[in-house]
């Protein structure tokens, strides 16, 4: 692979230098800080060699890569200097985000910088632990004392390092904020608390504490020393700026982390944690079941950063459950890639992608490859995941398995986990039971078998099921597909099929597609072609593109018990239509009224090859508006 290459290309189609206002990168993505996260080329960035997927979490517009990010990421920065220093993209442009997506955005920019060092040191730190168990190296060596010294440093000085990259985020000084964090770990501070709470500033009391590996003292400190620090170079002449601002910074910044911010931090941080912890303890088995069986979604929504300043901090008192339990996803994902790697026989790339994944989880803890490459791929895997996850989430959870040191989740970690039987026989059942069902149950969904019968219509046969008012689409001569663009049919807002209440089209049954909620009673062709069918009552119509890809519009859901009430077809079965035409009329606040959901799936329901469908990333489509797109 030529990573210069695909460096510059991935720079391009984000859409160029000029569209970045900074890039990090963690262990198998770059991260991407765009001023316009329209202005990227979504689609052909997921097509390009070497490239898994493309996720927008968190504020970030993030770059799947795997394994070479690192040395994608360096090719990118030999000649270019984006930092990660950036600031949201809504800044730029203007879009409003939410406090909730705003906070999950800067606890993301500021770990990520951190997760080589933090798994590095983890895993260096379970190292050690084996080697002290199999009695080839003492703890009080000096070989061991050094060692550690290396495995402790990140998490010691997290308040350090967090400054750092906490000042990058919310732009400004990075080391000034730094400074701020290595103040409360000098050893003429820590040298305080041998005086109890004789301790003051300036006559006012302050309570000490120990700040190592502490994470909430310093993200309340550092985001108030951002605000300062602007304020500051508004009212100070700009000559006197370089020494003035941060001396005077530091000088108020200091002493009210150590009075106010830190203290405060600290406490919220514990509190938060007993509530965790308290969670767990009514029922760890509930708390595995949710942690285990959703954590591969919550991490695919960016939702896990959450749980990281929680991690940190459990860690520094005794071991964190969370991560434990949270742990048995990773393996779940693992065993549904290895049981794809046993299934997929005659797919040969599949079957090595997932061999590959496989192994890469097993050996790094690095499964972003299995989740975009084939859990989200292949959706009928999905509630393989969540069950198995959820089976070893509730055996960590209730037998309270804690991680003591911070590692991607790996079979080399094993040692860091305590009790480490349990966690051995939870990851186990999540990676078998996962690895059984893929294989028993299979990950596609079985293709319809079509076949005419003496009347000339046409009778599909599946394993599927398939609603009895759904319409059936005859079989037509078809052409190779190469890329295909389907149409809105609609003006709405477009919403995932997943999230639709009828399980024949939730669970993908039906096929890849999208819904959406219509704005206005018209159904347009998506395409051009000829309409294969129309239910008698006009609730649903097929088609059938030039190319041969057979397409559903499927208008609310069990409208057909309407019986044809609000609904008015412009066409017929056999029409040609060309895209845009007008194919249905009906009448949307009638049909609300009624009761009935007007959500409308927009379903791919069969082509003649098998290919990726990629969703549109808009919100709100117009009719016309690219939908849907497929290629082979």
């Amino acid at each position: 692979m030529d990573h210069k290459k695909m460096g510059d290309d991935i720079v391009r189609l984000v859409g160029g230098e000029a569209n970045i206002n900074g890039l990090v990168h963690c262990a198998t993505r770059l991260r991407f800080d765009l001023k316009d996260s329209k202005k990227a080329e979504r689609e052909t960035l997921e097509k390009h060699e070497g490239i898994i997927t493309v996720v927008e979490s968190g504020g970030q517009f993030q770059v799947v890569i795997g394994s070479n990010v690192a040395h994608v990421y360096a090719e990118i920065m030999k000649n270019r200097d984006f930092g990660g220093d950036s600031s949201s993209s809504t800044e730029s442009t203007g879009e409003k985000t939410s406090l909730l997506s705003k906070v999950f955005e800067i606890i993301s920019g500021s770990f990520s910088p951190l997760i080589p060092a933090m798994a590095g040191s983890g895993m260096l730190k379970a190292l050690l632990t084996v080697l002290t168990m199999l009695g080839w190296m003492s703890d009080t060596s000096d070989t061991y004392l050094i060692l550690s010294a290396a495995g402790n440093a990140v998490f010691y000085f997290l308040p350090i390092f967090l400054g750092i990259t906490l000042g990058m985020k919310l732009k400004a000084n990075p080391y000034v904020a730094g400074v701020i964090g290595a103040a409360l770990m000098e050893p003429s501070f820590t040298g305080l608390m041998d005086k109890g709470s004789d301790v003051s500033f300036l006559g006012i009391p302050v309570v000490m504490m120990n700040y190592s590996a502490s994470v909430f003292p310093i993200f309340i400190s550092i985001s108030i020393y951002a605000v300062l620090d602007k304020l500051l170079k508004k009212i100070i002449l700009k000559d006197l700026q370089l020494f003035l601002v941060p001396m005077i910074a530091l000088m108020i910044m200091v002493p009210l982390s150590a009075m106010a911010f830190g203290p405060f931090g600290t406490t919220v941080g514990d509190w938060i944690s007993s509530g965790v912890t308290w969670l767990i303890g009514v029922s760890g088995i509930l708390s595995g079941v949710v942690l285990g069986g959703f954590m591969t979604f919550m991490v695919v929504f960016g939702l896990h950063w959450g749980f990281t300043p929680i991690t940190i901090q459990n860690i520094g008192v005794g071991g964190d459950p969370i991560e434990a339990m949270a742990a048995a996803a990773v393996f779940a994902q693992i065993g549904v890639a290895f049981g794809i790697f046993l299934k997929a026989k005659k797919n040969k790339t599949l079957r090595t992608l997932a061999g590959s994944t496989s192994l890469t989880g097993l050996l790094a803890g690095v499964t972003e490859p299995i989740v975009y490459g084939i859990i989200l791929r292949y959706k009928r895997v999905i509630p393989i995941v969540v069950i198995a996850g959820a089976i070893g989430g509730a055996i960590n959870g209730h037998f309270g398995v804690k991680m003591t040191a911070y590692v991607f989740h790996n079979i080399f970690a094993i040692p860091v986990y305590r009790p480490t039987v349990v966690y051995v026989i939870a990851i186990a059942c999540s990676f078998a039971v996962a690895a059984v069902l893929t294989v028993m149950f299979g990950y596609e969904s079985k293709t319809k078998d079509t076949a005419p019968v003496k009347d000339g219509s046409v009778s599909n046969t599946s394993v599927e099921s398939t609603p009895a008012e759904l319409p059936v689409i005859p079989e037509t001569k078809t052409t190779e597909i190469k890329k295909e663009q389907i149409y809105s049919p609609l003006t709405g807002t477009a919403v995932a099929l997943s999230t639709i209440n009828d399980p024949a089209f939730s669970t993908g049954a039906m096929g890849k597609g999208v819904a959406i909620v219509p704005e206005i009673g018209e159904v347009v062709a998506p395409v051009d072609g000829v309409v294969t069918s129309l239910f008698p009552t006009g609730h649903a119509i097929g088609l059938t593109t030039n190319a041969g890809t057979e397409i559903l519009i499927h208008i609310g859901i069990n409208t057909v018990a309407l019986k044809g009430k609000h609904f008015n077809p412009v066409v017929q079965e056999g029409d040609i239509v060309r895209q845009g035409d007008l194919l249905i009329q009906f009448e949307l606040d009638k049909i609300k009224e009624a009761g009935y959901e007007t959500v409308t799936p927009v379903i791919v329901t069969l082509t003649q090859h098998e290919v990726d469908v990629f969703e549109t990333t808009e919100e709100h489509v117009q009719k016309n508006d690219v939908l849907l797109t497929l290629v082979v």
